[in-house]
């Protein structure tokens, strides 16, 4: 086989355990409907899922083809620094949702975080932050649909779009017929099956490199501009010159706004923790996240440094990093474990996919259709427009997959999305729950002006935009969008306080549940529990003192 050729010669053991993984996916699909008889079912899973479930399903719903094409890729590219996308760009902030900014959201009763925007600044906030998380979803959800489509592409030899439109219907078959529930409960088994696809593929790489002692020669003999075998000062990850600037954009950008922003208000995750059955099962289930999360980069990112050491793709001219995985697939897995790796690429393709297509169309048709459009419909209308709003979500995925086709590493253009879009809500958020005089106005003038903000320092850059970027400043690399992250932060903060000061605030009697200073402990109490895994204070430091540990050793 010609290496610039990527075909995956599967055999028919390895097409029997992938129809085996359909059948179940459509399966799940079936029996999840069974239980969809109200717009809440749909939703929200009617809230009735214990925290294993849905900690498994935060994790899972993460863990697409964004993650593991581009952590992969990022891994083969420049190393050991992808590892902040985990340990300093996911699990702080984790924490942080669970144990400080869930009872809020979940003690509120609301069905979605634009919901909590509403209450706490008015419609106006609410509409604006409804609307760029419907825009944000249909984009993630394009460069998720592109890499499902990049495997049935390599598996059947099928052009790019066909491969795009059957990957879509595959998704949005399952998702259509159970909602959330449907969503959820393959979302837990796609993270057994990409597990057991990745864990092996992992083992035999390191194997064929000769174990971290070889993974380290080979990669050190190569011309990375930066040690791909340390992770600070993470100049091969930010792109910057200065080690010092790097380390700031590090924990600024990535660490504190792109997390934060990310993982505390991206109704995609908070929407898996919102319908757990109670407050402690919500308020654990990102923390049980927490624990598969700090150990997965070992069986993502690792395979792709061995791909780069292993020169898995160096015969396909330019290095097509979004692909380091599936060259490895095709040059060390027999048949029957290739049928599994590629039953767990697909899983987490549907995994990122369904998960972006599911929280669409909450927000959209509760935040948007219902309360602005059609309002005061009986509950069967709002289930069957949820349902349309599925199929309207995965139409539009289909014509973003282009876009995202133009970036060698997709990873870049996700955290630019990010920046852009949770960036500027986690600025609002964190100032109105921890501020009580902040002022509706200041809501959404502060979430417009970080989005502008955000947007013109990534058309400055060199390559935050692909073709839209002009180069006008020097920033290139996924540093640039720590840049675009911080701005947007920045402006959103400034602007919301200017605002502020010519703007009347709600009163004190309707931030209560809103806003910290003026909700009483005891609504947030943690509730007496048998044993110490069972309270969320105490997990969430358990979580922590690990993620420090492999800081430490793995610096």
């Amino acid at each position: 086989m010609d290496s610039s050729t990527l075909r995956l010669d599967a055999g028919p053991v390895d097409y029997i355990l992938i129809a085996l993984y359909f059948v179940f996916v459509i399966g799940i699909g079936l029996v999840a409907r069974r239980q969809v008889s109200s717009s809440v079912d749909f939703f929200l899973s009617g809230r009735s899922l214990p925290a294993w479930i849905t900690g498994l399903a935060f994790i899972s719903a993460n863990l697409g083809a964004t993650e593991i094409m581009g952590m992969s890729a990022s891994g083969a590219q420049i190393g050991m620094a992808t590892f902040h996308y985990y340990w300093i760009g996911a699990i702080p902030a984790m924490l942080f949702l669970a144990v400080v900014m869930m009872p809020f959201y979940y003690g509120s009763g609301v069905r979605s975080v634009p919901e909590f925007m509403n209450r706490r600044f008015g419609a106006a906030a609410h509409l604006v932050n409804a609307i760029s998380f419907a825009v944000a979803q249909v984009l993630i959800a394009g460069i998720n649909l592109y890499l499902l489509a990049t495997i049935v592409n390599t598996l059947f030899g099928w052009s790019i779009w066909l491969s795009t439109i059957v990957a879509a219907i595959i998704v949005l078959s399952y998702i259509t017929l159970g909602g959330l529930s449907a969503a959820i409960y393959n979302e837990v088994l796609q993270f057994f099956v990409i597990v057991a696809a990745l864990l092996p593929l992992t083992l035999i790489a390191m194997h064929k490199i000769g174990g971290w002692s070889g993974l380290t020669d080979k990669l050190h003999s190569m011309s990375y501009a930066h040690d791909p075998m340390k992770s600070w000062p993470g100049q091969g990850l930010t792109g910057f010159g200065s080690a010092t600037l790097s380390v700031i954009g590090i924990v600024f950008g990535l660490g504190f706004v792109l997390s934060f922003g990310y993982w505390t208000t991206n109704f995609v995750e908070v929407q898996r923790a919102m319908v757990s059955k109670d407050m402690n099962s919500a308020r654990r289930a990102p923390i049980i996240g927490t624990f598969p999360k700090m150990f997965i980069p070992f069986i993502i990112i690792i395979p792709g440094m061995a791909a780069a050491g292993l020169g898995a793709f160096s015969g396909s001219g330019e290095h097509d990093y979004n692909n380091a995985l599936l060259f490895l697939m095709r040059d060390l897995l027999p048949n029957g474990l290739l049928g599994v790796a590629i039953a767990g690429m697909l899983a987490a393709f549907m995994a990122g996919m369904a998960a972006n297509i599911s929280a669409f169309n909450t927000v959209v048709s509760y935040d948007i259709w219902q309360t602005y459009v059609v309002k005061d419909k009986d509950d069967k209308y709002y289930l069957e427009f949820g349902r349309i709003a599925t199929v309207i979500a995965t139409i539009i995925a289909i014509g973003t997959s282009a876009f995202a086709s133009q970036y060698n590493n997709v990873m870049g253009y996700l955290q630019t999305l990010f920046g852009f879009f949770n960036a500027p809500l986690f600025a609002t958020f964190i100032l109105g729950m921890f501020w009580k005089k902040m002022t509706p106005t200041a809501g959404w003038t502060g979430l417009v002006a970080g989005t502008v903000g955000a947007v013109i320092v990534g058309i400055a850059s060199q390559d935050a935009l692909g073709n839209l970027s002009q180069g006008w400043v020097g920033l290139s690399g996924q540093g640039a969008s720590f840049v675009c992250a911080g701005a947007a932060f920045v402006v959103d903060i400034i602007v919301s306080v200017v605002v502020t000061g010519f703007t009347v605030p709600k009163p004190d009697s309707e931030l209560r549940g809103l806003v910290k200073s003026l909700t009483p402990k005891e609504d947030h109490a943690e509730a007496a529990v048998a044993h110490w895994w069972l309270s969320p204070a105490k997990l969430a430091g358990v979580s922590l003192l690990l993620v420090i540990i492999l800081n430490v050793v793995f610096h």
